[in-house]
C-alpha cells in the first residue's frame, strides 16, 4: 500500500505534510505535490497534515488513476522536505472541482 495526492492539493500546494514524511517521498511540481509510491512506507503521517484531505491511500477506489499520476511526476520533479508557504490564491481553490483539466494537459489514466 501507499499514499498518494490526489487533485485537492492542485492549485492549492499546501506543504504541511513533507515536514512530517519519514522517507522524504515527496516531489514538488508547480502546482501540485506527488508521493513517489515506491518510496512511500505507508506510515501514513502526512495524511491529517492535509489541510485539503489530498492524501489518500491507494486502497481507496479508484485510485489506480493517482498512482499512476504520482509516479510519473515524482520521477520528473524534484524532492521537497520543507514546507513553505501555499500557492496565491489557495483559498478560493480548495475544494474546487475539475482542477486536474484546468491545470494538466491529460487527466491520470488517460494518454501516454
Amino acid at each position: 500500500m501507499t499514499y498518494v495526492v490526489t487533485e485537492n492539493c492542485i492549485a492549492c500546494k499546501y506543504t504541511d505534510c513533507v515536514e512530517v514524511c519519514p522517507v522524504d517521498c515527496f516531489y514538488e511540481g508547480e502546482n501540485t505535490l506527488v508521493i513517489h509510491p515506491d518510496e512511500c512506507i505507508d506510515c501514513g503521517v502526512c495524511e491529517p497534515e492535509c489541510p485539503a484531505d489530498a492524501i489518500r491511500p491507494d486502497t481507496e477506489a479508484d485510485m489506480d488513476k493517482w498512482v499512476e499520476f504520482n509516479r510519473k511526476y515524482s520521477e520528473m520533479w524534484p524532492v521537497i522536505v520543507t514546507k513553505k508557504d501555499p500557492m496565491p490564491g489557495y483559498e478560493a481553490r480548495d475544494g474546487e472541482e475539475g482542477k486536474m483539466e484546468k491545470y494538466f494537459s491529460e487527466a491520470p489514466g488517460e494518454g501516454g
